[in-house]
């Protein structure tokens, strides 16, 4: 495909509309995030199993979006209930907060 072409394609993919909450949480967040949540957080965040807070369900996330992503990597960290420490997972704390902050734009 030419030069030309392959601009204007990607410039008309770009003014597609994202839904709102999608477009929110690429705006601001890393995509390492999403990645670990789809790898290793949805087990339990998108059934809301052992009472884990669905993704995007506002009024679920509510409080934790009170306390803040530092409160937030702290219980990450040390695991909660059913979570073990770092969600199951052997991310560095640079992409445990990308998925925390994920979570949490999901949720606004």
């Amino acid at each position: 495909m030419p030069k030309l072409a392959r601009i204007a394609f990607a410039a008309a993919l770009a003014s597609l509309p994202l839904p709102q909450a999608a477009a929110d949480t690429q705006a601001f967040v890393n995509p390492a995030g999403e990645k670990l949540y789809k790898s290793a957080c949805v087990v339990c965040h998108a059934s809301g199993a052992a009472n884990a807070p669905k993704l995007g369900d506002k009024q679920a996330w509510s409080p934790f979006l009170a306390q803040g992503a530092d409160a937030l990597m702290a219980t990450v960290l040390k695991g909660k209930g059913a979570m073990p420490p770092r969600g199951g997972s052997a991310a560095d704390e640079a992409t445990l907060r990308a998925a925390v902050e994920y979570m949490m734009a999901a949720a606004r």
